[in-house]
């Protein structure tokens, strides 16, 4: 009879696919986590990693043991708050993984008033130029700009941000500021790597035009609205992030106006259970609180 406990050693090792990793998270040694897998796997008699030079993969068996070891992941950790006669505050770890510009922002600030209101709760922010695979666990909670795809997930759409055309002072002394979107053309830019945009909803600007004068690019919307700040060119910044420089000057902010959606990921297993539920009510929560932050200049 195998070992139950061996199986969060296995889940974690499946999740992160290194060792290394998967001794952080658990808070071992890693030869414990190696020591665990190879007892696991003698006690099934199966093996169920491939050791790669860059990491562990599943095997067929492994995949099939994941799925069940899931399951009783999810029916353990459930099992407070089903028997208890009253839901306790919710506590433990839960990762958000998001986009750079909306995560430093506007997400851990709302984190932090979360951290208040909930301190049994400890939000970890992933900030990623890709989609993050929910299904891979590669994350509890995805909140982005396009919804993902993959098996049991939940994705809800909490609300929508707008972004606008901005430059600095010193541009606007310097060249000007474009009186109509006929203007824009014979203007700088900061914009994004173009062969560097993994999701191509990120690459805003194109929603108004393709620039033909770049000063600077970035593959950071941090960097490019500091480059705004300091008169490098005319920038599309969501209002979010904006509205905290006031260095920054709309451009023709009745004229161009660009939309994107915010959506909550989750995979189904998690959805409902205590922590996750509160991570994604107070996201809900906060975003249709701030929408004038988010959408009105």
């Amino acid at each position: 009879m195998f070992n139950w406990n061996d199986l969060i050693f296995f889940l974690e090792l499946a999740r992160q696919g290194r060792l290394l990793p998967a001794a952080r998270r658990l808070k071992v040694d890693h030869t414990t986590v190696s020591r665990r897998i190879s007892e696991l796997e003698k006690d099934l008699s199966l093996k169920l990693f491939d050791r790669k030079p860059d990491g562990f993969v599943l095997t067929e068996p492994g995949h099939r043991l994941f799925a069940i070891a899931e399951r009783i992941e999810q029916e353990a950790v459930g099992v407070e708050e089903t028997i208890q006669a009253a839901p306790s505050a919710p506590k433990g770890h839960v990762r958000v993984a998001s986009m750079e510009g909306i995560g430093a922002f506007y997400l851990a600030e709302r984190f932090a008033e979360l951290a208040q209101k909930e301190p049994g709760l400890v939000v970890e922010l992933v900030t990623e130029r890709h989609l993050i695979n929910l299904t891979k666990r590669e994350a509890d909670i995805f909140i982005s700009f396009v919804p993902p795809q993959g098996q049991r997930l939940s994705v809800r759409k909490i609300g929508r941000f707008r972004l606008a055309l901005y430059a600095s002072p010193d541009y606007a002394r310097r060249f000007g500021i474009p009186r109509s979107a006929a203007e824009l053309p014979s203007h700088t830019f900061v914009d994004y790597v173009e062969d560097l945009v993994a999701i191509q909803p990120v690459h805003w600007l194109l929603d108004v035009l393709e620039p033909t004068k770049v000063s600077f690019r970035s593959t950071s919307m941090h960097a490019q609205q500091n480059a705004v700040a300091r008169g490098a060119g005319i920038g599309l910044l969501p209002l979010f992030s904006a509205k905290t420089n006031p260095r920054l000057l709309p451009v023709l902010p009745d004229e161009v106006i660009v939309m994107r959606d915010i959506y909550a990921s989750v995979h189904a297993d998690l959805e409902f259970m205590g922590r996750f539920k509160a991570v994604l009510r107070h996201l809900a929560e906060v975003v249709e609180r701030d929408t004038a932050l988010l959408t009105e200049l």
